[in-house]
């Protein structure tokens, strides 16, 4: 009776009226779980109000390093049949260690591995700056989709100053700023570098990142802790300054009162809090991460009495940026062994959690090199392992890819066994956004031998980065992340679980209520006296925000 009076609604409100009303919506909504609850329970399941426990929330990723071939491609000029192989290579290795992002550097030195408009194609793909991979492809759009399709995140990695590296020995290509733009390109050493002190080389930096926003469906944009350049020495040793005595000229002549030093570290503040705004206004979701020399100065914290200081030399204030939140995680390099006397890696990662003022993401960087071969498996263990156990959520990401691909050390079983057994999810950024995707829609069915197929999806178009997947058998919960494209499962005559439970996780890390399914009860024998279920049986329910 009640079938045929929502049926007969539903029916009514398709007959000439002036669009479905509400009440007719919700009655067609309500015909359709009828029906797959009626099919369902015919397989043995019916809809549960459940709710699964949190997944693991942790952010796992690895640099790849395109400057002078470190990660990828293993050397210029090889194939695009080669390169992509790599490239897919390196990402199956994060799938396997269950891992989920992946820092893709895309513009070592003023020029892209990508197809620009702004800055030429970098020698290290081809072996020849501002010449296009032949047949011609994308490597970031390749690398984006392919991440993508399994459940990666991929950060885009820009060295925002560097204009010509010390390994370049391609010919500079006529598009090259030091070409087009030689008034903002200073010699230091054996390297190019923009002036930080030129508003127009900000401003250039500013639209080569934007313009990659736009264009590419990134999940972040990632700065390391190139700002102004590390210090070179000539040939007797001395120190060089960096040359930027015109620039330096112009801002006194304007009527700056700064010191030298003080002037070079504004000039990036404002890079980094323009930076920062900008990405947002163009694509809110888009995360925005630094990682800085590991030590923001020595005698920070006391411990530290020997170290290079980021602060005087790369005039780069990176507790600042940390304390302002012009950023979205910081990844200091913690490059250091747990043991070491001046810069042990827990005390200067708790340093750093005490530095956060509005609540960011803190996912140190951490060395595969930090140690010598025979004991970096278990130093890195030992590292993953302070870091869960100082900050909540938590996560790291690892430095570099080669050594993974090249299991230095035996570190990819250590890490698959020890550290990263179970899948973990990105953590939410709710100072983003925080408007949960709509729940999906879930189907079952059964399969050749009876076993069960499920299958779901959203009644929302791409409201969904990625799939939470949980189900409990014998009262244990088990959960998988899957890709968006991923939106059915499988399970055998003797593995059909107790409860299955979906939820949708948007680009922000928010999860959707969940959609679930659970064994239906036994019928009895016997008829049982209807009772109200006791407190400590009812099943729990979602809380709604």
């Amino acid at each position: 009776m009640a079938l045929a009076r929502v049926s007969r609604l539903v029916w009514c409100g398709t007959r000439g009226l002036p669009g479905p009303s509400r009440w007719c919506a919700w009655a067609h909504r309500m015909l359709g779980l009828a029906f797959q609850s009626a099919w369902a329970a015919g397989l043995g399941y019916v809809p549960a109000d459940v709710v699964p426990p949190e997944p693991l929330r942790e952010f796992r990723a690895m640099w790849i390093a395109t400057v002078n071939n470190i990660d990828w491609p293993s050397q210029p000029g090889l194939t695009v049949r080669q390169q992509q192989a790599e490239l897919l290579a390196l990402l199956d290795r994060a799938v396997q260690l269950r891992l989920n992002a992946v820092i893709f550097q895309v513009r070592p030195a003023c020029d892209a591995l990508y197809a620009s408009r702004l800055e030429p194609w970098s020698e290290y793909l081809t072996g020849q700056m501002g010449q296009a991979p032949t047949p011609f492809y994308d490597p970031l759009a390749f690398a984006v989709k392919a991440a993508h399709e399994r459940g990666l995140e991929l950060h885009a990695w820009f060295n925002p100053f560097r204009a010509r590296h010390s390994t370049g020995r391609s010919p500079v290509a006529a598009e090259h700023i030091s070409r087009t733009q030689p008034q903002l390109v200073r010699t230091y050493g054996r390297q190019l570098w923009l002036d930080p002190g030129e508003r127009a080389a900000h401003e250039h930096t500013l639209r080569v990142i934007l313009d990659v926003v736009r264009c590419y469906d990134i999940d972040g944009v990632h700065l390391d802790d190139y700002f102004y350049p590390y210090p070179e020495r000539d040939a007797n040793g001395n120190r060089l300054d960096f040359p930027d005595e015109a620039t330096w000229a112009k801002y006194v002549a304007g009527g700056g009162k700064l010191s030298r030093a003080d002037w070079r570290r504004d000039n990036i503040d404002r890079f980094i809090q323009r930076l920062y705004q900008a990405v947002k206004a163009e694509r809110r979701r888009v995360k925005v991460g630094l990682s800085p020399f590991g030590v923001w100065r020595p005698g920070h914290p006391p411990q530290v009495k020997r170290a290079f200081d980021a602060y005087a030399m790369l005039y780069a204030d990176s507790r600042k940026w940390f304390e302002q939140g012009w950023l979205d995680y910081l990844a200091p390099q913690l490059y250091w062994p747990i043991e070491a006397s001046d810069t042990s890696f827990p005390v200067l990662l708790r340093w750093w959690a005490a530095q956060n003022a509005k609540g960011r993401h803190l996912w140190p960087g951490v060395s595969l090199y930090c140690a010598p071969a025979d004991r970096q498996a278990a130093e890195t263990v030992q590292q993953i392992r302070s870091v869960r156990q100082t900050l909540n959520p938590g996560g790291h990401i690892l430095w570099n890819a080669r050594a993974l691909i090249q299991d230095r050390g035996g570190v990819v079983a250590a890490l698959s066994e020890r550290s990263y057994n179970q899948a973990a999810v990105v953590p939410a950024l709710p100072w983003l956004d925080t408007r949960a995707p709509a729940a999906p829609r879930l189907r079952l069915s059964t399969e050749h031998g009876s076993g069960l197929r499920l299958a779901w999806d959203s009644p929302s178009v791409d409201s969904a980065w990625l799939w939470v997947v949980q189900t409990r058998t014998a009262g244990q919960w088990q959960t998988q992340v899957l890709p968006n494209r991923q939106t059915t499962l499988h399970f055998g005559p003797q593995a059909k679980p107790e409860v299955i439970a979906v939820r949708a996780l948007s680009r922000c890390g928010v999860l959707s209520r969940p959609a679930a399914w659970q064994q239906a009860p036994q019928a009895s024998t016997k008829t049982q006296p209807r009772t109200a279920p006791s407190r400590s049986s009812r099943l729990s329910r979602p809380t709604r925000r």
